[in-house]
């Protein structure tokens, strides 16, 4: 990279973290420091939320997934309107009606402390291994950019973030967020214009997006019910909307955004607008990998995106073998090349050819056949020499574009871009773990009646305590196939039990506490059981639906211990906006 980039990237990391520093330097109380100042207009809870969601993985995963798989990934996101609306009119009064800290407490005050502990627990294991990734991800770039050992960046990473949520809490991570969206739009809104740019003069916008619809990439909706299919209409507004009531529900890093705000009516605005916001927002990045794929097939595209492994395997038996491969796929990268030509030649005078349309797309096939085997030799070389290479490199893909293709200074930029969505997660997810250990564990059931100043420090004792942890599992975990869909398969794990004890408490008020807390004990045994059997091929279940499962699950078995073992002993509690 060059100086201006390396300046770039370094003032703009600077000033968000002294940013957020010197914005909260009164902070002094345990309230203000969990709550935030609950000043906060619907806007800036809006940029916050989708803040928060918008994590370095999704810049470099999203592009990814749709230079692969094309656009369908958008269905994902189709049920998060439906949810906010639900959220706006079911949840968040109560929430603000109760003054929680916590979603979990609400839980108490419904169930018992039991059933609140186990919420709470279920949070902190899901999202204490979400904060390692979303540390992990921009770490891998940096450390094959610059060749730093990856635990180094890990830590250099996990320091930055920490620094400035330790000093401020929520109303740090509040304030640099706005920045940080700031930064994040900018630079993709920038990318966009240079890929459009830097595609031949003869081929438009129109003609990319024809080429990419041919090359079948630009299948947004897939109506066939298919539960084995990640991504269709019926798992993004069935399992995709229970994903989105959980996490924006009860996941305590996206309820402590919004609970900061002014009143009521600005949260629910706030929620509303990332609802409208955030569908076209993740389309426009989606885009943004359709255009890097249309782009490459006019520039020369890798073998293989990851750079770090080609590096091995030229140094390996493998070389002759992976340069074969590289010469065959130049050969057939040129053909398809003129292939594409014809085909937008065609186009432009109103006589699409079905013939060369094939043609096209069996030159892509055999370039994909080609990339497998790439693939294929890099994984024979892992496993010859106990080693980890992980084959998938679709996350390598935008930031490839990016270090080979963008001017001196923009790769700053756009580098500014991964690093600010990284720290705005982390930052919520490691504010939102130390709320949640101080008020819903250690508060409650160990240390009960300590004074404000106690409670303020073992909160930013623990937001570190969980930063470290971060750090710790960012240095084991190994890329699964898209990180982009590792963070949703974590939360499908566990949201949709959360989901079903939050659905018991505000919807079935005949259920008591004990049958709550067995139901979400079995159901989230049979959902993990569910995702075991699926990841060993005895069953093909999309994780998506373990959501709407898990919900359904934790539901059934509430009525039905409620019916077997009615709760004598148990005090009937009633909560309602009117009390």
């Amino acid at each position: 990279m060059h100086l201006l980039d390396w300046i770039v990237l370094g003032a703009i990391l600077a000033l968000i973290v002294g940013y957020g520093i010197f914005k909260t330097r009164n902070i002094n109380t345990t309230e203000s420091y969990l709550k935030g100042t609950q000043t906060m207009p619907w806007w800036a809870i809006g940029l916050s939320v989708m803040a928060t969601q918008a994590s370095a993985i999704t810049f470099l995963s999203t592009p990814g997934q749709a230079y692969d798989d094309g656009m369908r990934f958008a269905q994902f996101y189709f049920g998060l309107p439906i949810a906010m609306i639900l959220l706006c009119v079911f949840v968040i009064p109560f929430y603000y009606k109760l003054n929680v800290y916590t979603a979990y407490e609400f839980l108490e005050k419904r169930f018992d402390l039991k059933t609140r502990t186990i919420t709470a627990i279920f949070f902190l294991v899901q999202r204490g291994l979400s904060a390692g990734l979303t540390i992990f991800a921009p770490a891998i770039i940096l450390s094959s950019i610059i060749g730093w050992n990856l635990n180094i960046t890990n830590l250099l990473i996990g320091f930055l973030v920490i620094v400035y949520t330790v000093s401020g809490g929520t109303a740090a991570v509040s304030q640099t967020q706005k920045q940080q969206m700031f930064v994040i739009l900018t630079g993709m809104f920038i990318a966009f214009l240079i890929l459009v740019q830097k595609l031949p003069e003869e081929v438009g916008v129109s003609n990319a997006v024809d080429i990419a619809g041919y090359m079948g990439k630009m299948n947004i909706v897939d109506f066939n019910f298919d539960l084995s299919s990640k991504y269709n209409i019926w798992s993004a507004l069935l399992g995709g909307t229970f994903l989105f009531l959980s996490y924006f529900g009860t996941d305590q890093s996206q309820v402590q955004r919004y609970l900061s705000g002014k009143n009521l009516a600005e949260t629910k605005l706030g929620l509303l607008f990332n609802g409208i916001f955030k569908v076209p927002m993740q389309v426009g990045i989606l885009f943004i990998g359709i255009m890097v794929f249309v782009f490459f097939q006019f520039h020369k595209a890798p073998l293989h995106f990851n750079q770090a492994n080609v590096n091995t395997i030229k140094q390996s038996e493998y070389a002759p073998q992976y340069a074969n491969l590289e010469s065959e796929y130049e050969k057939v990268n040129n053909e398809k090349r003129g292939a594409i030509y014809k085909v937008i030649a065609n186009d432009k005078e109103n006589k699409p050819n079905e013939a060369a349309i094939a043609n096209m797309n069996a030159l892509e096939a055999k370039e994909r056949n080609l990339r497998n085997e790439a693939k294929q030799i890099i994984e024979n070389y892992s496993d010859e020499n106990n080693l980890k290479l992980e084959t998938k490199d679709a996350d390598y893909v935008f930031i490839t574009f990016v270090m080979n293709y963008l001017p001196t200074g923009l790769i700053g930029l756009l580098l500014a871009v991964i690093f600010s969505a990284a720290m705005s997660s982390t930052a919520s997810e490691l504010n939102a773990l130390s709320t949640t250990t101080v008020i819903d564990i250690y508060k409650r059931s160990f240390v009960k009646n300590a004074s404000d100043k106690h409670y303020l420090r073992m909160s930013k004792f623990f937001t570190l305590l969980w930063g470290v942890m971060a750090l710790f599992f960012a240095t084991f975990i190994s890329l699964f196939a898209n990180l982009i869909e590792a963070v949703n398969i974590i939360g499908s794990l566990f949201y949709g039990t959360v989901l079903g004890v939050f659905a018991v408490a505000f919807f079935f008020k005949y259920i008591r506490g004990n049958a709550v807390f067995l139901a979400a004990v079995v159901g989230e045994i049979i959902v993990v059981t569910l995702f075991i059997l699926d990841l060993t091929e005895v069953i093909s279940l999309a994780y998506l639906w373990l959501n709407l499962i898990g919900c359904a699950i934790v539901i059934f078995l509430a009525m039905i211990f409620q019916a077997i073992r009615p709760s004598k002993n148990e005090p009937e509690v009633k909560l309602s906006l009117d009390e």
